[in-house]
């Protein structure tokens, strides 16, 4: 499903290498931790997997489709079927969280009585139904933090990529968050997580990747066939 074959990122002509060299196959519906220290490029991974970033070096597939052949309008299609949680949530505070999460499937132009569907069954999902009409003001960190997971999962993603999303969170709610990941990955969604929780790393067991300095120094995962 993700497939990094030697990939490097530099940002401008004479910056660092924030990603030198990496390779590694997350197989479809696959789960995994995505591990380092602050700055070693688990966020600029992400980026790169989701389209919003390009590669320097390297080529990057996303189920069996390389991402540098796509013009940007068709990444942007190709995001659709992903899912992307953010440690911020991002969420609009000047709309209620039936509107925050309805949003995607309003800019894909879906109806009414799907949206009403959908959207209720996200926030059923995520236990937060009875909050529907209430604004993200009133809810709590972690409460925000479903409201952004159900907007990522609204369009049934076969994809998640989630950045540290339990970076604000209490041990408590850091393992409500990683269930809710879990129960999406039973259902096939291929699933993979940016921390540096390493609680969570021992008590949910799931492969790692880790990065130390911009390379891949642990990959619990079979690395991809490279092509010439």
């Amino acid at each position: 499903m993700i497939e990094f074959q030697r990939v490097g990122k530099r940002f401008g002509k004479s910056g660092g290498a924030a990603l030198e060299d990496v390779s590694f196959h997350v197989p479809q519906g696959g789960i995994g931790f995505l591990t380092g220290h602050s700055g070693a490029g688990k966020s600029t991974l992400l980026r790169l997997a989701a389209g919003l970033d390009m590669p320097s070096a390297g080529r990057i597939l996303i189920a069996g489709t390389a991402l540098d052949s796509l013009r940007e309008a068709r990444r942007t299609a190709l995001r659709r079927h992903m899912g992307i949680v953010f440690q911020e949530h991002h969420l609009l505070l000047d709309r209620n969280v039936f509107d925050n999460v309805a949003l995607p499937l309003v800019m894909a132009g879906y109806s009414f009585t799907d949206i009403q569907r959908r959207v209720r069954a996200a926030l059923d999902k995520v236990g937060l139904l009875k909050y529907e009409t209430a604004s993200p003001r009133e809810l709590s960190g972690g409460e925000q933090q479903r409201v952004g997971i159900a907007r990522a999962v609204i369009n049934r993603p076969s994809l998640l990529l989630a950045d540290e999303p339990t970076g604000n969170l209490d041990p408590e709610m850091s393992m409500e968050i990683m269930n809710l990941f879990r129960q999406f990955n039973q259902a096939g969604v291929t699933v993979l997580i940016a921390t540096h929780d390493l609680a969570l790393l021992r008590e949910l067991g799931f492969p790692v990747l880790s990065l130390r300095g911009g390379r891949l120094v642990h990959n619990d995962f079979q690395n991809p066939r490279m092509e010439h």
